[in-house]
């Protein structure tokens, strides 16, 4: 061992040698490293965790609106049920446009 004595103090002398010293330094650098790997992937688990809350509020939204333009859808389907009802044209036609039914005795069959 080598050591100095000073003032009766014996001190254990701390060289390394080149080898264990670049060991040292390649270990440093490799946990630094790992630390900005582990940042990294921390940022983009909360860069994915808001993008994913972003996109579900947006298709919450959209899905409320495609559930009230399927009510619409509905009632306009309806509504044009109601409106193109025979009995409705054929009221409509023979009171507001005067038209008649022509008798069986007008009909004219036509042959090619």
């Amino acid at each position: 061992m080598k050591g100095s004595a000073i003032a009766g103090v014996t001190t254990v002398g701390t060289q390394r040698s080149a080898g264990q010293a670049g060991e040292e330094r390649r270990q440093v650098i490799a946990c630094g490293a790992l630390l900005a790997l582990i940042l990294l992937s921390a940022f983009a688990v909360i860069h994915s965790t808001h993008a994913c809350r972003a996109l579900y509020a947006t298709l919450q939204t959209l899905e409320s609106s495609q559930w009230y333009l399927q009510e619409d859808y509905g009632r306009l389907l309806l509504e044009q049920s109601t409106w193109a009802s025979h009995h409705r044209v054929e009221t409509v036609a023979r009171d507001d446009l005067g038209m008649q039914v022509p008798d069986l005795a007008r009909f004219q069959v036509v042959t090619p």
